[in-house]
């Protein structure tokens, strides 16, 4: 991949794309009214944050299996399994 950096600190990437895709990507961004690059550069942005958010999700999911929920018991099982599952 060819990349070049200008003085605005975007940094230009050469993409090679199928015809049938570029065609397409021309016609969505037309239809949207910005650049291929704009629209690229937008999507890319989204899946980056998409992506960072996850992975605070995730890190903040796990942070709470190390804290378990308070249900009331203070650690201690008020009834045996085999007592709540007799029939």
């Amino acid at each position: 991949m060819k990349t070049t950096t200008d003085r605005s600190g975007t940094q230009n990437v050469t993409l090679a794309l199928p015809r049938r895709v570029l065609t397409r990507v021309k016609v969505l961004a037309a239809e949207r009214g910005t650049s291929i690059s704009a629209l690229l550069a937008g999507l890319l942005a989204e899946a980056v944050d998409g992506d960072d958010a996850y992975a605070r999700a995730r890190q903040r999911g796990l942070a709470t299996l190390d804290r378990p929920a308070d249900l009331g018991t203070r650690g201690r099982r008020p009834v045996s399994r085999e007592e709540l599952h007799e029939r």
